[in-house]
């Protein structure tokens, strides 16, 4: 059975078919390749390397803390109520960053920053200032530079969303992941609707450049019905970007889902009849589907740098900066760097010893090898744009792509035959039913994790 929707095409018999475990691609090789066997030193070379290409940056800082835990989630999370533990967070957070921008060529251009977690928001303004003034005087952001932040809706005021983007926040992103009371109370995370449209509406008085709100579907007592009431609300909302999460219940990796109980969760089959509605409610009230899970409006800069692109997939998802190259700091922040990926530690104590000694907090990365360059430009225009073109590959790595690729191009022919990509002499196509299992299609292409799939969600 095929429903046709505007720039894809809902196929429930090949989602099924094709209903398995493939990596997100925020990156690749993706982050169950970073090994403890990178050290601090392969970093630092990195970074050197970095210097010398002069690319402009993208930063992320991560904020680990929450006052309460949220059941569905997969972050990596502090939880306390106890804001003082804040306190010595901000003092080595800045710290680390004067400890690595003394090896960062820092006349490079900062033309994204943005502020994630845990709850950046559980913040005082003050703190916020004080972490602000930091990064300013240590880095040169672009005058022009996307500034955002994540926040928890229940924990601000009118008076803190005026203040964010006063102080230079240009975006902000908020969680909803669903309108529903009943749902709400199983997942622990009670957010009236009053509220959110109040958060919205000053956001809105603002002027935020951006607003982006996450939805979640697979959670407990969800129908079809209650995310359809879900979606319309959203609409209703107005937000520029949607991300639509597929849940994946894995309590053996997060002990906190065990909260979730588990006879509440939608079948697969009601999951599958939920999400073929998303697209088409979003899809049909002006929202393009971007790829994934995203969905943005027509003249919003994802969807503008689509068109043109420059759009790109890395550790926080879609970002319109192809060029840039990102560090991360804080508590398991992960940098990503043309050739090398590195994580900061998890632990706090071992992030606050490392920070302490002077030495940058890498627990683990990856240094990519050719192959990998290669393969992640392949994986990303195949994640980012829906097609690519061999020339492109062929003229910027010297190589041939049919004969590099020949076992890959051999093992998408059954992919072809089943009306997911088109495959020319000249390029691959992702076709419209193709676009919902486009992990399927990246995963041909990946050397590293095709033989692990279990490791990871499920690609619907």
């Amino acid at each position: 059975m095929v429903f046709l929707l505007p720039g894809v095409k809902f196929d429930l018999d090949l989602i099924q078919k094709y209903d398995t475990r493939a990596p997100r691609y925020t990156s690749y090789p993706p982050a169950t390749e970073l090994s403890e066997t990178f050290s601090v030193s392969d970093f630092q070379m990195a970074i050197a390397a970095s210097n010398q290409r002069k690319t402009p940056l993208s930063l992320y800082f991560h904020i680990p803390f929450c006052q309460s835990a949220c059941y569905f989630c997969g972050c990596n999370t502090v939880i306390s109520n106890n804001k003082n533990i804040a306190k010595p967070y901000l003092k080595h957070l800045v710290q680390e960053i004067k400890n690595t921008t003394a090896l960062i060529d820092t006349d490079r251009k900062v033309l994204q920053v943005h502020w994630g977690g845990g709850t950046p928001n559980y913040l005082e303004p003050d703190q916020v200032e004080f972490l602000w003034n930091n990064i300013t005087q240590h880095f040169d952001i672009d005058p022009q530079a996307e500034v955002s932040i994540e926040i928890n809706p229940r924990y601000v005021d009118r008076n803190y969303i005026l203040f964010l983007r006063q102080l230079g926040f240009n975006r902000i992103s908020f969680g909803i992941q669903d309108f529903n009371s009943q749902v709400q109370v199983a997942v622990n995370r009670i957010q009236p609707e009053e509220l959110l449209f109040d958060v919205m509406s000053w956001i809105k008085e603002a002027k935020f450049e951006s607003v982006n709100v996450d939805l979640i579907y697979g959670l407990p007592y969800q129908t079809l019905q209650t995310f359809r009431e879900t979606i319309q609300k959203t609409i209703a909302l107005d937000p520029d970007r949607i991300v639509v999460f597929n849940f994946a219940y894995v309590p053996w990796l997060k002990p906190v889902q065990k909260n979730i109980p588990l006879e509440a969760l939608p079948p697969a089959q009601e999951k599958l009849e939920i999400l073929k509605m998303t697209i088409e409610e979003l899809t049909s009230n002006q929202y393009l589907f971007i790829g994934m899970d995203h969905f943005a409006k027509i003249n919003d800069e994802l969807a503008i740098a689509q068109r043109d692109g420059t759009l790109k997939r890395n550790f926080q998802g879609y970002t319109t900066h192809a060029e840039t190259e990102l560090f991360g700091f804080g508590a398991t922040s992960i940098s990503m760097l043309e050739d090398a990926y590195a994580q900061n530690h998890k632990q706090l104590n071992d992030y606050y010893q490392a920070v302490v000694a002077g030495i940058i907090p890498t627990s683990k990365g990856v240094k990519l090898t050719q192959d990998d360059i290669i393969r992640r430009n392949v994986i990303m225009s195949i994640m980012s744009h829906f097609h690519l073109k061999k020339s492109d590959i062929e003229n910027k790595y010297h190589i041939s792509f049919d004969e590099y690729f020949s076992q890959e191009l051999e093992e998408l022919k059954p992919l072809e035959a089943d009306g997911l990509v088109s495959l020319s002499t000249e390029e691959i196509q992702i076709t419209d039913i193709g676009r919902l299992l486009v992990r399927n299609i990246a995963v041909i292409f990946d050397t590293h994790t095709r033989m692990r799939e279990t490791k990871f969600s499920r690609a619907i």
